[in-house]
């Protein structure tokens, strides 16, 4: 029995094999370059940089801005308002194939440590939720590949600390109503010049 079940897993792995290199042979060079740029992207392993590059292609001037790209893969939030009254944001439904590929990267994405995927997915869960922080992730992960593939460029990652970066004076103030939360009184004191 245990013989027959190896035998099956190594049949599988063969055909994964021949796939893969049925993939390499339809994609073609520039396809092989794209793969090796998109998989620059944290969250994004060479399979799901295959299904990126299948599905979105690596010729971004069909897409006018990234925006263009992420509203047609399905990764925007609708605006419906009437009379002052939000209605339904959901997003339209795009690609099968790159939502399951972009699902499977973002998840990734937000597990990897000291990266500014994980932090905007940390910084947005609390107050959103698990779906459409991971929404916003999926987002983020198409904006970037815009930009990368129409500049020619590798992704830059911006660190899990940017947000704290950019704005200390907010981060001190959340972190201050932590402490005072936690029954703290809270004294801040500028620190001495070295």
């Amino acid at each position: 029995m245990i013989g027959a079940i190896l035998a099956h897993l190594d049949f599988l792995d063969e055909q994964i094999q021949r796939l893969g290199e049925a993939i390499e042979t339809q994609l073609g060079p520039t396809g092989l370059a794209g793969i090796a740029l998109a998989s620059t992207i944290p969250g994004v392993a060479r399979r799901t940089a295959e299904v990126l590059v299948a599905e979105i292609g690596t010729d971004m001037s069909v897409f006018p801005s990234a925006g263009h790209l992420a509203s047609w893969a399905g990764r925007c939030p609708g605006n419906d308002q009437s009379a002052g009254k939000r209605r339904s944001g959901r997003t339209r439904k795009g690609s099968k194939w790159l939502g399951i590929g972009l699902e499977e990267a973002a998840l990734a994405a937000i597990r990897s440590k000291n990266t500014y995927l994980a932090a905007q997915y940390q910084r947005l869960k609390p107050r959103l939720g698990h779906g459409r922080a991971l929404g916003a992730v999926k987002h983020s992960i198409l904006i970037a590949y815009w930009h990368m593939f129409t500049n020619g460029e590798v992704y830059r990652d911006l660190g899990g600390d940017y947000f704290q970066r950019r704005d200390p004076a907010r981060a001190t103030k959340r972190l201050v109503a932590k402490l005072q939360a936690l029954g703290h009184t809270v004294t801040l004191q500028p620190q001495a010049a070295t």
